[in-house]
C-alpha cells in the first residue's frame, strides 16, 4: 500500500482524496472532502483572481496540507484547472500551494483533464457494480469554468475541454431570480456553440454510454432521485431514464433561489450556479441524444459518478516514476 494525496482546485471547489493505493489499480479511502472556495470568481470578466478569492483557497490548501501530514501521505499531486488555466496572476497562487504544500502547483490543459476524468469516472463505477458496456463511453465533466468530453471505452480515443461552466456562465448571463427565459436562452446558446467545435474532435454518435461526473451532475441527479439528502451511494453508479434527467435540469433552472437553498441535498455553495450547471448539462444531453438517434442508436439512460479526476489524479500517483 502507498498513501497519496490528491488535490483537485478547479474554478467552484477544491478537493482532497487522501487513498491507499493497492498496487492493482485500486482506491482504498482514507479521507474524501471538499470546500466550496469560488477561486474563479469574477475571472472571466476580470482575466484575474481576486484577493478573497486567493485567500479562501490557499486557507483550504493550509488546511488540506495539515491532513495530509496527519494521515502521513507519501506522495502528493494538486492540479488546478479552467479558472487558473485563465487567471493572468496564476504564478501568485502557484507560488503559494507550491510553499505551502512542498510540490509544484500543476495547471493542467483540459485534454489532460479529460483524460484524468476519464479514468477516475470509470475505475468508480466498476467499483459500483455498474452494468460494463462494451463500446463506448461518454464521460462528461462538468465543472465551474469548463466542460470536459471524453470518448472512449478502457482509455480515451477522443477528447475536448469547452470554456463553458456553471460559474463562467452564471455570472456571464444570470442576474434575475428565478431566471428569465431569455438568459437561460443564451446560456443554450454559448454551449451549443462550444459543442459545434467540440464535436469536430469528439464523435457524440459513437456514445453508447453518457457518464457525467461533478458535484453539479451529482445535485441533478439527487433531484431525479428525489433524495432527503446528498448521498453518494445512491448517486454514484445510478442510470436513470434520460426523460428523468432532463425534467430535473427544466426544475432547476427554472426554480427560484429561495427554493434551491431549501432542497435537502443543495450544498451552499452551489446554490448560486445550479440553474446554470442544468443547462449545460441539459444541452450537451440534447445535443448526444441527437447524434445518437441518428446513428440508429438513440440515448435512453443517463449514468452519474460522484468519481471523477480526483481519483484519476490519485492513480497517477501510482504510475511507474511517480515523482510527486
Amino acid at each position: 500500500m502507498t498513501r497519496v494525496a490528491a488535490v483537485d482546485c478547479g474554478t467552484n471547489s477544491i478537493r482532497l482524496l487522501i487513498a491507499d493505493l493497492d498496487g492493482e489499480g485500486g482506491l482504498l479511502d482514507v479521507v474524501r472532502t471538499r470546500e466550496l472556495v469560488r477561486l474563479g470568481e469574477g475571472v472571466d470578466r476580470t482575466g484575474r483572481f481576486s484577493d478573497a478569492a486567493l485567500e479562501r483557497t490557499l486557507t483550504a490548501t493550509r488546511n488540506y496540507a495539515d491532513m495530509c501530514r496527519k494521515h502521513g501521505v507519501e506522495r502528493i499531486r494538486f492540479v488546478a484547472t479552467s479558472a487558473t488555466r485563465d487567471a493572468a496572476n496564476r504564478a501568485e497562487f502557484t507560488d503559494a500551494v507550491h510553499a505551502i504544500l512542498g510540490v509544484p502547483a500543476e495547471v493542467i490543459p483540459g485534454t489532460e483533464e479529460a483524460a484524468l476524468s476519464f479514468r477516475g469516472a470509470l475505475i468508480a463505477l466498476a467499483a459500483s457494480g455498474a452494468p460494463a458496456v462494451t463500446d463506448k463511453y461518454l464521460v462528461v465533466d462538468l465543472g465551474g469554468g469548463s466542460t470536459e468530453l471524453v470518448l472512449g471505452t478502457h482509455t480515451p480515443d477522443s477528447a475536448y475541454s469547452m470554456d463553458v461552466g456553471c460559474v463562467r456562465l452564471t455570472e456571464r448571463h444570470l442576474h434575475s431570480d428565478p431566471p428569465l427565459e431569455a438568459e437561460l436562452d443564451s446560456i443554450r446558446r454559448d454551449v451549443n456553440e462550444a459543442l459545434d467545435t467540440a464535436t469536430d474532435a469528439v464523435d457524440l454518435g459513437l456514445a453508447t454510454e453518457v457518464v457525467g461526473v461533478a458535484g453539479t451532475i451529482g445535485t441533478i441527479t439527487a433531484h431525479a432521485l428525489g433524495l432527503s439528502s446528498y448521498d453518494v451511494q445512491s448517486i454514484s453508479g445510478s442510470r436513470l431514464p434520460l426523460a428523468d434527467v432532463l425534467e430535473a435540469c427544466a426544475a432547476l433552472s427554472r426554480m427560484p433561489r429561495a427554493e434551491r437553498v431549501a432542497l435537502p441535498y443543495m450544498h451552499p455553495g452551489r446554490v448560486d450556479v445550479i440553474a446554470a450547471g442544468a443547462v449545460i448539462w441539459s444541452t450537451v444531453l440534447h445535443r448526444v441524444a441527437e447524434a445518437t438517434a441518428e446513428a440508429g442508436r438513440p440515448l435512453e439512460t443517463v449514468t452519474t459518478s460522484d468519481h471523477d479526476i480526483l481519483d484519476g489524479v490519485a492513480l497517477s500517483l501510482g504510475s511507474a516514476g511517480a515523482a510527486h
